[in-house]
């Protein structure tokens, strides 16, 4: 794999966190404890791996400048913006959530994870978006 692809499995990557946290969420509201846990760790390993593939790509290519013209731009700053801000929170939010759960600690594992999942969430869906418009919907032909 090159380096250039790495984009496009990065935004795989998200999309697959999303899903993977919507199907962990649904799981816990249906009592199905050991599917959540499953789901949420898989979450875990494919965020981690966007991670890793995300500074490896950003370690070799500066950053992709946006091509859309008009309106456009303030949709896509303000989708980066708050993804990129949510995104350093995340982290440490996602790790705050987890420990107590490691310990079992599931009541402040709760409380926390009513903040850390639509948190994480947009990070992932936004993720997909940032590439989507700048590889695609706006890139230049």
């Amino acid at each position: 794999m090159e380096v250039y692809e790495l984009p496009a499995l990065n935004a795989t990557l998200n999309a697959a966190a999303a899903v993977l946290l919507l199907s962990g969420w649904i799981c816990i509201k249906l009592g199905k404890r050991s599917a959540h846990i499953a789901l949420m760790s898989l979450a875990l390993v494919v965020s981690a791996a966007f991670l890793t593939s995300y500074l490896i790509y950003h370690f070799h290519v500066p950053s992709m400048k946006f091509q859309g013209k008009g309106g456009i731009r303030w949709v896509y700053y303000t989708i980066l913006i708050t993804h990129v801000f949510l995104a350093i929170v995340n982290l440490p939010m996602i790790i705050l959530t987890v420990v107590p759960a490691l310990k079992r600690k599931f009541d402040k594992h709760k409380r926390l994870a009513r903040w850390t999942f639509p948190v994480w969430m947009y990070v992932s869906v936004t993720g997909v978006l940032v590439y989507l418009m700048c590889y695609h919907w706006y890139a230049l032909g």
